[in-house]
């Protein structure tokens, strides 16, 4: 899933490519999910944008938006699998050699943009999931973070580096009991961590992602302020290019899970567990993130793979495949009432996986800020 870094990268782009520039043709494909769901319509967001000057384009955590001459503003979230191509350009975050996949419009494109001018400019929203989303924003483009859905989720550790503070967190921190990954998955608290991110900065913090929130000592928050920011700005700053993450990441270790044949340790042989914390499959160095305070369960330091299951009632409900509950942590079922949004706050929607399915079979890609190779 697009997490902070990665939704920063579709930024850069937009920046480069759209901004300033008239879009001459909107073309849409209807989706009663991805702009359904959003409160409004393929027809309305082509009625939006067509024929409008894009003035800017800006990101909250894992939502970003193109700011137009005049309102509504388009206010998106990639869900799982979304993402924004641009032709010609290398706004990918994975890499492949299937000849499809440079096909131009894309599969699954459910809108396409064309600038004016010479040499023009082609955008394609993407997304074989539907677990993205597409929304009009009505509000002058600088008021926008003051509007739903933005307004609902926390603050964004690079956009708000100043509000993000030691004194910040540690009130976050203490005012709730929940295991610290859950803590930093939540939306609501900060905008844009998400599974990689999460395991990263705990990993460099040196704290278990189990442990309560409430029990980090004022050492244990020096470092975990410390690392978010690290983490957050520095993946930022290289585009989300996994091929320039420092060596002594996790992320360039933790992607062996399941795979045969392949051990799940650091070069240094200390080895990665994985376990599951807030509905999400979670990366651990034992060795390293110790538990010092009182957590959720008790888990094995054994990867829970390893572990002998009773029944598979049992097994089933120790491990779970890794799964992206964070698509549905904006979005709530549409409501009766206008298309556009305007002051009046948006429900978080729950997503329907039975309601999600791709018209076609999913292609197999390999992410960017992923498993990337050379």
């Amino acid at each position: 899933m697009p997490e902070l870094a990665e939704v920063s990268r579709i930024v850069h782009f937009l920046r480069q490519h759209l901004v300033g520039k008239t879009l001459s043709k909107v073309s849409v494909q209807n989706d009663d999910i991805i702009y359904g769901k959003a409160g409004t319509t393929a027809a309305e967001f082509q009625k939006a944008m067509e024929g409008k000057k894009v003035t800017g384009a800006g990101q909250q955590g894992k939502y970003f938006w193109i700011a137009m001459s005049s309102p509504p503003h388009a206010v998106m979230h990639f869900g799982m699998a979304g993402w924004l191509k641009i032709r010609d350009a290398d706004t990918y975050y994975y890499r492949t050699d299937k000849p499809e996949d440079r096909e131009w419009p894309p599969k699954y494109w459910k809108f396409l943009l064309e600038t004016d001018g010479d040499p023009k400019t082609e955008a394609a929203f993407v997304d074989f999931r539907r677990l993205a989303r597409i929304r009009l924003v009505d509000c002058p483009a600088e008021e926008i973070r003051k509007y739903s859905p933005l307004k609902e989720n926390g603050p964004d550790p690079v956009a708000d580096k100043d509000i993000v503070s030691e004194e910040w967190l540690a009130k976050k921190l203490r005012s709730k009991k929940v295991p610290v990954k859950a803590l930093l998955l939540d939306q609501a608290n900060i905008s844009g961590i998400g599974n990689w991110m999460g395991d990263e900065i705990l990993y460099q913090a040196k704290i278990h992602p189990e442990q309560y929130s409430n029990t980090l000592d004022d050492d244990q928050i020096k470092e975990l302020h410390s690392a978010i920011h690290y983490i957050c700005s520095t993946s930022v700053e290289l585009l989300a290019d996994s091929e320039k993450f420092p060596a002594d990441w996790l992320f360039k270790h933790r992607w062996s899970k399941g795979k045969k044949n392949t051990p799940s340790v650091l070069p240094n042989g200390e080895k990665i567990t994985f376990l599951t914390v807030g509905g999400r499959t979670s990366a651990v160095v034992p060795s390293v993130q110790k538990k010092t305070g009182p957590v959720a369960k008790d888990v094995s330091s054994e990867d829970a793979s390893n572990a002998p299951a009773k029944s598979k009632r049992k097994r089933a409900s120790v491990k779970k495949e890794e799964s992206e509950p964070e698509a549905s942590e904006e979005d709530s079922k549409p409501k009766t009432g206008p298309k556009r949004q305007s002051r009046a706050s948006v429900k978080k929607e729950d997503i329907d996986e039975t309601e999600t399915k791709p018209v076609e079979a999913q292609q197999t890609t390999r992410r960017r800020s992923g498993r990337l190779r050379k």
